[in-house]
């Protein structure tokens, strides 16, 4: 066997391995941390069956009647501890890299378990809450910088850890702003940055990179590339964004 061939078996490999206990942790992890925030509810019930006197259809209507509650302190719960556990793991989008989707490198299996932490509090609970105090509090959990005051009506917003949110944000229903671009089978990631009193209107993209000054309001439906600055007190609309003199109202 050639050195070349050797080293080709030791890089497939390595890569199996890693992919593999990616897919494996990721399984255990969030087993465990759906495990965790179902428990309150799960004992809840328990010491409920066990108190309560009801006939057969009275029972039955009062757990009608908790299945909403019981599923809102569920997701309420998963929110407080997948962050705890990402932090505890280890798992975040890095800043500035740029990591190749072929290599399968430890960055990218990090990179790969936040986002997937992250996806699964979207999926169940972020319909619940997004607009709301404690979807906010999530996202601070999970790693983003958020001022106060700041209104986020968005389920599309990732790698938190890359946000630096400044207080009075406003940012609208379907806006789809992350610290992550893949291009030509590269991830490469990037800070956004909103000062304070920005507004961002609905259906916006925010690009990696974007740096945007305080009080100033990007239209609904406009693209910011990534990298892009934009001075304060303005206002932006567009694909991509240019500085318009007018002062539309912006939808969120």
């Amino acid at each position: 066997m050639t050195n070349a061939s050797t080293h080709g078996t030791r890089w497939n490999v390595a890569v199996i391995w890693r992919l593999a206990f990616t897919v494996v942790s990721i399984i255990v992890v969030e087993a465990i941390v759906c495990g965790v925030a179902v428990l309150p509810v799960v004992l809840f019930w328990i010491e409920f069956t066990a108190w309560t006197t009801l006939n057969p259809i009275g029972r039955a209507a009062m757990y009608s009647v908790l299945i909403v509650p019981s599923y809102v302190a569920f997701a309420l719960c998963l929110m407080a501890t997948s962050p705890l556990a990402t932090w505890a793991t280890g798992a975040r989008t890095p800043h500035n890299a740029e990591m190749r989707i072929a290599d399968m490198g430890w960055p990218l299996m990090r990179w790969a378990r936040y986002m997937v932490a992250s996806h699964l509090v979207r999926l169940l609970a972020g319909s619940l809450f997004r607009g709301s105090p404690f979807w906010t509090a999530y996202l601070r959990l999970n790693g983003a910088r958020i001022g106060r005051g700041v209104y986020i009506n968005s389920l599309f917003v990732s790698d938190h850890n890359l946000l630096d949110i400044g207080d009075g944000v406003v940012i609208g229903s379907e806006v789809h702003m992350s610290g992550h671009t893949v291009e030509a089978g590269v991830v490469k990631t990037a800070p956004v940055r909103l000062a304070r009193e920005v507004t961002i209107g609905l259906g916006s993209v925010i690009d990696i990179g974007v740096t945007v000054g305080a009080r100033t309001q990007v239209g609904a439906l406009s693209l910011v590339p990534k990298y892009t600055t934009l001075d304060a007190d303005a206002v932006y609309a567009g694909v991509p964004v240019r500085r318009i003199d007018s002062h539309p109202a912006i939808e969120i």
